[in-house]
């Protein structure tokens, strides 16, 4: 703050979304950080477009990009080499499946 009064003020005020990640394991905060994966979201979704050239309409592109994302999304969730593993995911949820769930009088 005394370096730059000006950014000061700011990065008060964005203290919580600069230091979100601190919620989460420090399993994962490398991966956090990381754009890695965004940067090969991002070429991936080139290397599609490129295939095409050129694209009859905004929908074409839009299920183009729906479709690597899907991909991605698909590969993160069950592939052998997920993005977070299931242990370090499993820090995050810690829920009990073994209770009863009481009904609303509407659900049953």
């Amino acid at each position: 703050a005394a370096r730059y009064p000006k950014i000061g003020p700011l990065m008060d005020d964005a203290k919580s979304e600069v230091l979100a990640f601190a919620a989460f394991p420090r399993e994962h905060w490398r991966k956090i950080w990381s754009t890695n994966p965004l940067e090969r979201l991002n070429k991936e979704i080139k290397r599609r477009s490129r295939v095409v050239g050129i694209f009859p309409n905004e929908a074409a592109i839009i299920r183009l990009i729906g479709a690597v994302l899907i991909d991605t999304h698909d590969e993160w969730q069950v592939d052998e080499r997920r993005y977070l593993s299931e242990a370090s995911m499993a820090k995050i949820y810690k829920t009990s499946n073994t209770g009863t769930v009481a009904l609303e009088e509407g659900d049953r």
